[in-house]
């Protein structure tokens, strides 16, 4: 998937969170992040497009540091249209970063401008569908945008050392889409890695539709449109320790 389709997914994603948390209303809890109200999820979000945009709009090379505080949210009142002010500032500043932008990232990407413009993307796209739970509506997920972000998931914030997903002994994670895509991760001791292929000696297959298994493999959504075979039991260590976290 190239930048500006990535720019593309952003600029949907971002409308649609907006939206659904204006129909949910900031008070109203969101079910895939229990401990938070609309209101805290659209202002993590606001903040995270801030943070992504001090890299691509001035080039900053450094990682985040210790004086790197978010930006405060406004009143009740004014929170959406900061929210969407931030947005588009973001948008604007990725159309118009050169490709040879040179920032701090922090996964694997063809350059620094794109990794921020996939990881917006991804970014958005998730929490867009909390925001959309919240206001009892359902999120579609293109099939190339999901593909994609599985992609990222895997071979990104998983193949790096650190985080709690681990087995010892190791298991194998098999995971096919329906468009025809396929992984299989080694959850290690210590680590996992990620292979573009289907296993058949796996320890768990899941097989269902690219939409399905994203927002599965975020623990956006439970087993029920998926296929699973083998040791459920991986699927388990996979919703309590699989975590990402901003900060």
């Amino acid at each position: 998937m190239d930048f500006d389709t990535h720019v593309r997914h952003l600029v949907e994603q971002g409308r649609g969170l907006a939206d659904a948390a204006a129909a949910a209303g900031l008070d109203a809890p969101v079910p895939t992040c229990p401990e938070w109200t609309v209101r805290d999820l659209v202002t993590h979000q606001s903040q995270v497009h801030r943070w992504a945009r001090s890299y691509v709009a001035t080039g900053r090379t450094t990682p985040p540091g210790a004086g790197d505080t978010p930006e405060p949210p406004p009143p009740d009142d004014e929170l959406l249209d900061w929210f969407r002010a931030g947005h588009d500032a973001l948008v604007t500043s990725l159309r118009g970063a050169p490709a040879d932008l040179d920032c701090w990232s922090f996964l694997p990407a063809s350059s620094p401008r794109e990794f921020w413009a996939r990881r917006q993307a991804h970014e958005t796209t998730i929490h867009r569908v909390d925001a959309d739970r919240a206001a009892g509506r359902t999120t579609a997920i293109d099939p190339d945008l999901a593909i994609d972000g599985i992609h990222e998931l895997l071979h990104g914030f998983f193949a790096r050392s650190r985080g709690s997903l681990v087995s010892d002994p190791p298991r194998k994670l098999s995971i096919q889409t329906a468009e025809g895509s396929a992984w299989t991760m080694t959850i290690g001791a210590d680590r996992r890695s990620t292979t573009p292929a289907a296993d058949p000696a796996a320890d768990t297959t899941v097989i269902g539709d690219s939409g399905a298994l994203y927002l599965l493999l975020w623990n956006r959504a439970g087993r029920d449109a998926v296929t699973v075979g083998g040791d459920e039991s991986l699927l388990d260590l996979w919703q309590e320790k699989a975590k990402i976290k901003w900060g």
